[in-house]
């Protein structure tokens, strides 16, 4: 099965109105950055076991670990989890930096380092959202 495939497969899961705002988003992302390199993460270490939710990845850098060792990774992320849906934007080194410039005006959302988290659509404003993934889909390094 293809990336594209698995993608669906996963959006169309979700129970709604969830699998509808998570397509949402999934469409506003290609708009944004229609050549970018798609992934599609299930989940499951190496032995098959569960370790995280399933994450849909969009662009492509280059993570750097503190033992020196690199690793090719997306830039945004998208999953469902049990109470909504996460945006991770991968890369941010000013773990402050998601919350200060977009906090304010995100609406009901909870912000991490990386992680943008919120119940619905409904309850954030998705101009301010979309305006932390082009920040996420852009060149930072």
């Amino acid at each position: 099965m293809n990336t594209q495939q698995q993608i669906n497969d996963y959006i169309n899961s979700q129970f709604q109105p969830k699998s509808s705002e998570m397509q949402l988003l999934h469409t506003t992302i290609m708009e944004l950055m229609p050549t970018c390199e798609l992934w599609f993460l299930d989940g499951k270490n190496t032995e098959g076991k569960v370790i995280s939710n399933p994450n849909i990845g969009y662009g492509t850098q280059v993570m750097h670990y503190a033992d020196g060792s690199t690793k090719d990774f997306y830039r945004v992320g998208l999953s469902g989890n049990k109470t909504g849906i996460s945006v991770y934007i991968m890369g941010v080194t000013d773990k402050t930096f998601l919350a200060e410039t977009y906090g304010k005006d995100l609406g009901k959302a909870s912000i991490t380092g990386y992680c943008i988290k919120f119940k619905s659509l409904k309850e954030i404003n998705l101009n301010v959202l979309k305006s932390a993934i082009q920040f996420g889909l852009g060149e930072r390094e």
